[in-house]
């Protein structure tokens, strides 16, 4: 049986991803930026660049995630069609989406106890979500249903790797993610943070480097020391900072002999970029565990 996979806009997934698979769902995020919200992705280079100079500029992004009312319209829809849904959802640990998708599910198997609409918490996010997601559509694409896809995602949803630095601590001063005084002295010290999305899907911060180049070869070095395969896909998400994330592609391309073709890159999305700000560079793979 064919089915429907649902994700979230958090997913950064790259646009020619997107337009290569058919019954991809993909439900956005709002964000806010001097009063006026959009729920827009970036689909072009311009667009990106122009949110990330305005961020730059000091304007502040606030976020929003989607709403239960939301969830409910989709499932409904496709449960009137007699439509399945695989829905893989932005980290529990860091929004409340995960939630209400699951409170929207559980309203419409009331209404409709013959869907099938199964959920899993990727716990993760960005292009690290999104790699689940990518995983998901090959799955599928092999002929895999839905339940041995949503059984063989879980069961490795431990080995999805999530590492990434910024470059301006400010930003995740905002969210509560770094001190104001780790903030302050970080920059002026020229401090880059490497963090990860853990085990439970929370951002935890794991070391500090001295300089962008020291912390762009953390990230690619975490590839080695996690003994992931140069075979696998590999996505690379960056806040409006294209050269620094090709670096570490060439990183992982030079020392680990990864193919380039398998080396994916894309832009954080507004939502996620409202937390990590301009300059940030993640790196997301297959390991044999998170680290």
């Amino acid at each position: 049986m064919s089915y429907i996979i649902l994700t979230d806009s958090c997913s950064d997934l790259n646009p020619e991803i997107i337009a290569r698979f058919d019954q991809l769902e993909i439900l956005p995020m709002s964000f806010t930026i001097k009063g006026v919200t959009s729920a827009e992705s970036f689909d072009s280079d311009e667009k990106a660049k122009d949110y990330y100079d305005r961020l730059r500029a000091g304007e502040t992004s606030t976020t929003a995630q989607v709403s239960p009312g939301e969830f409910y319209d989709t499932f409904m829809a496709h449960a009137k069609k007699g439509e399945a849904v695989l829905g893989l959802i932005f980290s529990s640990a860091l929004s409340g989406t995960y939630a209400s998708a699951c409170m929207a599910r559980d309203m419409v198997l009331e209404e409709h106890p013959e869907a099938t609409i199964e959920l899993l918490d990727t716990l993760g996010a960005s292009a690290g979500e999104g790699l689940m997601v990518y995983d998901a559509l090959i799955n599928r694409e092999k002929g895999m249903s839905l339940e041995e896809n949503a059984a063989t995602l879980r069961e490795h949803v431990q080995t999805y790797a999530h590492w990434f630095t910024v470059d301006d601590l400010n930003f995740l001063k905002r969210g509560g993610r770094c001190s104001p005084s780790a903030a302050f002295f970080g920059s002026m010290l020229k401090v880059k943070p490497v963090l990860h999305v853990d085990a439970q899907g929370r951002l935890i911060p794991r070391s500090k480097v001295r300089g962008r180049h020291q912390s762009l070869k953390a990230l690619a070095a975490k590839f080695g020391e996690l003994g992931a395969s140069p075979d696998q896909t590999v996505f690379i998400s960056h806040g409006d900072c294209k050269e620094d994330a090709q670096l570490v592609k060439d990183m992982l391309v030079s020392q680990y002999g990864c193919d380039p073709e398998k080396i994916i890159l894309s832009v954080i999305g507004p939502v996620i970029g409202s937390h990590s700000g301009p300059g940030t560079v993640a790196l997301f793979f297959r390991g044999r565990d998170r680290g």
